[in-house]
């Protein structure tokens, strides 16, 4: 999580909305690493789990992460947890949770619909205060 927590600090030095996500391997190795980047890409969909995803999916030469885990800063939203179940994502662990636009313990609680195919296990609250105040303090200074 420190790994996804210093990325969530890039985007932020670059006026992204700090959150960060790392991809890592059934051995271990860190695969991917990423940060938002929806302003710098011009992409709605530029958010740091997807980016993570699909460079480790290129770097796997494969569309599956099976056995791989992901943390995130955020809890995921519903693309992104779509994004995570459609890749096989053994473990999601995610920072702070998201009550507005969360999908995993809020929202629609993607997982626990009966046509999610794969439901990662999923752990929340890893370095869940740090997280929070990363955004919190991203956005206190914006207003």
């Amino acid at each position: 999580m420190a790994l996804a927590l210093a990325e969530a600090e890039t985007a932020r030095d670059l006026g992204e909305v700090p959150i960060g996500a790392v991809v890592v391997g059934a051995d271990g190795e860190v695969l991917a690493a990423a940060g938002n980047r929806t302003l710098a890409l011009r992409d709605p969909t530029a958010h740091a789990e997807l980016l993570a995803i699909r460079e480790a999916c290129a770097r796997l030469g494969n569309e599956r992460l099976t056995g791989c885990d992901l943390y995130v800063t955020l809890e995921p939203c519903a693309m992104c947890a779509a994004a995570i179940s459609f890749a096989r994502i053994r473990r999601l662990y995610f920072g702070a949770s998201d009550p507005k636009g969360g999908a995993v313990e809020h929202g629609p609680r993607f997982y626990a619909q009966p046509t999610c195919h794969h439901a990662p296990e999923a752990i929340g609250g890893i370095s869940g205060a740090r997280a929070a105040a990363l955004l919190k303090d991203f956005f206190a200074a914006r207003r």
